[in-house]
């Protein structure tokens, strides 16, 4: 890249954040002063449908799966040091705070954000987001904040789902295939998780779930004219939610185990003792 050119990326790179930020507040400012508008049913019940409904099947599916995977993979090196009965409490302890929450986000913005981009990005490219607007309607109160609105709400249940499947799929293979004890998978895993871990993965699946929403809706409706232009804001919408996620878990995974380790007066909890 010449060197000349780099002053115009950054300059390109902060107008679009500047643009996004925008789109941001005009999103939080149509959630608190439009609630009469997206909270009306016929527009929020859709969304909800489609985002939370429609997504529990292939969800739950990839969980259990997840969760066997990490059985398979675990056992023999567990086994090696006799402690194969504890796998249960590792791989659950993993699952609920790390894996069940960015599957389920990441199966988001593939699914959803991927379909919330080509929709928005269809109406801005056939001019009916100019309508609205000609109408006196707001876009953004009747269009991006049901969705993000749907994103934010849907995806903590689909957390538990993925949570539940990968549990689930790693007790069968730890258990039924393998043939460790059942009672004490379910002990070290009740010894390993607290309900700070249980939230640890809500918490950061609500920031998600927002991201996701925001982003999507955002190159839905800046997307460039034609066909071309809503493959693009699709794959980007895509591309740039599953990026802002991996940042958000390390982010919000260091913050929330200083936190941990605060509520707990510094403790390191013992996983193997």
């Amino acid at each position: 890249m010449p060197l000349a050119l780099a002053p115009q990326i950054v300059v390109r790179s902060l107008v679009r954040w500047g643009r996004f930020t925008r789109f941001t507040a005009a999103t939080v400012d149509g959630f608190f002063r439009g609630v009469g508008t997206w909270s009306k049913w016929s527009r929020l019940r859709p969304q909800l449908y489609f985002v939370g409904t429609t997504s529990i099947p292939v969800l739950a599916l990839t969980g259990a799966f997840i969760g066997a995977i990490l059985a398979i993979e675990g056992y023999l090196q567990f086994a090696s040091i006799g402690q194969e009965n504890r796998l249960g409490g590792v791989i659950n302890l993993s699952v609920i705070k790390q894996i069940g929450p960015v599957l389920a986000a990441i199966m988001l913005a593939g699914r959803v954000g991927c379909s919330l981009a080509a929709e928005l990005g269809s109406m801005r490219v056939t001019e009916q987001l100019d309508a609205m607007r000609a109408m006196a309607a707001d876009p953004i109160r009747v269009l991006v904040v049901p969705r993000v609105v749907a994103c934010i709400v849907m995806i903590p249940p689909l957390t538990v789902v993925s949570n539940l499947c990968g549990v689930f799929g790693g007790w069968v293979i730890t258990t039924q295939f393998y043939d460790a004890s059942p009672d004490q998978y379910w002990r070290y895993t009740e010894a390993f998780i607290t309900w700070f871990d249980v939230a640890n993965g809500l918490i950061k699946s609500v920031f998600f779930g927002a991201a996701i929403g925001l982003i999507a809706c955002y190159k839905g409706f800046t997307c460039k004219p034609g066909a071309e232009g809503v493959g693009r804001a699709t794959t980007d919408a895509f591309v740039i939610s599953f990026l802002a996620i991996i940042i958000m878990n390390l982010l919000l995974a260091k913050l929330l185990n200083d936190i941990d380790l605060i509520r707990t007066g510094g403790a390191l909890r013992n996983l193997m003792g």
